[in-house]
């Protein structure tokens, strides 16, 4: 049998403040089309942000930040995807009018020659993006 990862499931990101982190995940992830739910494990309290693709989920951190940089070992970013460029510059409005920090997208040639995003930071600073569906993204799944 030949097995193939389908999509991420569900994303766990650990939290200093769940009180401030849920205040900026609720004005960010409604705009995204996520929906929110919440529930206990381990007996800490958590918030699920949901689609119907995976869940994105809070949890307590226990400790201090596992990172020092954006290049040591671990979590470089995470990158959301929207379908086009038209939706990234709603999605920078959207943000700007709920207080979210956030630049107008940006055109990378580098990454790709259809590459447009947005780069946004949580309170605990973990580096957040937003792109658009590129051609080569469509074709290898149309591809595959």
């Amino acid at each position: 049998m030949n097995i193939e990862v389908i999509g991420i499931d569900h994303i766990y990101i650990a939290v200093s403040n769940m009180s401030i982190s849920e205040a900026y995940y609720d004005k960010v992830m409604p705009i995204l089309g996520f929906r929110k739910n919440q529930f206990v494990n381990e007996s800490e309290p958590h918030l699920q942000y949901y689609n119907r693709h995976f869940g994105f989920v809070l949890r307590p951190a226990q400790g201090g930040p596992s990172f020092a940089g954006t290049l040591t070992p671990g979590l470089h970013h995470l990158c959301f995807r929207v379908e086009g460029i038209a939706e990234l510059a709603s999605v920078a409005d959207q943000f700007r009018a709920a207080g979210i920090a956030c630049p107008d997208p940006e055109h990378f040639p580098e990454y790709a020659p259809d590459y447009h995003a947005i780069f946004f930071n949580d309170p605990d600073g973990i580096r957040l993006e937003l792109t658009n569906y590129r051609e080569e993204r469509r074709r290898r799944y149309a591809e595959w």
